[in-house]
């Protein structure tokens, strides 16, 4: 006669257990998302930060190398209209107007070491606009400087007096500083600050040759810029 097989208990889990499990399992999910997610946010706000750091840096770089190397010299435009050698208005277009000295010319080519600039206020930003020629030239295409830009006001400074306006004087063409105030669509505020000629040797341009008269010499002095920390 055999005896019966005692059968044995099997192990598992019950319902109550499994529903626990994927609570918790469905919790640490939720949260490495909501991590990834800031992590993603964080990553793109430091990149805009940075972006709009190198754009003023940008900004500044070339502003400071222009104003520096500004120049008496006044131009015409197609219509043969005269312009002063160093024009600003905020209420204006373009805000700034001016000639400088040092435009490159590696290639040698028959033109002036001399370049007119402007610097204008658009839907887009600040951008700045070069010349191939001093006079009767039309306008190469813009370059895009800083983008989300509001509003800019201009001061100028001579002979320790500020002026929202320049047009140049019977007592000098050029003023000393300029100061620039950015205000950025997010409503920062950035001052500028800028030297005006102090930086390039006072250049006469010969029949739009670019040969140096006789005689010009370098002033003394180091062109400067500042940024005031967001208001």
């Amino acid at each position: 006669m055999t005896r019966p097989v005692a059968r044995t208990r099997e192990a598992g889990f019950t319902l109550v257990e499994v529903m626990i499990a994927l609570m918790i399992f469905g919790m640490i999910a939720a949260a490495g998302v909501g991590l990834l997610a800031f992590s993603v946010r964080a990553q793109g706000a430091t990149g805009a930060a940075l972006d709009d750091n190198a754009a003023l840096n940008r900004l500044v770089s070339i502003m400071t190398a222009d104003m520096a190397q500004a120049q008496d010299r006044p131009t015409r435009d197609v219509a043969g209209t005269l312009f002063p050698a160093f024009s600003g208005d905020r209420s204006a277009q373009p805000i700034l107007r001016f000639v400088r000295g040092g435009w490159a010319n590696p290639d040698q080519a028959p033109r002036a070491t001399l370049q007119k600039v402007e610097y204008r206020l658009t839907a887009e930003g600040i951008e700045r606009v070069a010349y191939p020629a001093l006079d009767g030239a039309a306008p190469l295409p813009a370059a895009l400087l800083v983008d989300r830009v509001q509003e800019v006001r201009v001061r100028f400074r001579y002979a320790g007096a500020w002026s929202d306006t320049w047009q140049g004087d019977e007592r000098a063409s050029l003023p000393q500083a300029m100061e620039m105030t950015l205000v950025r669509a997010g409503g920062q505020s950035y001052r500028l600050l800028f030297l005006v000629g102090t930086g390039a040797p006072r250049i006469t341009d010969d029949a739009n040759t670019g040969q140096q008269a006789p005689g010009a010499g370098a002033p003394a002095g180091v062109p400067a810029s500042a940024i005031d920390a967001p208001r």
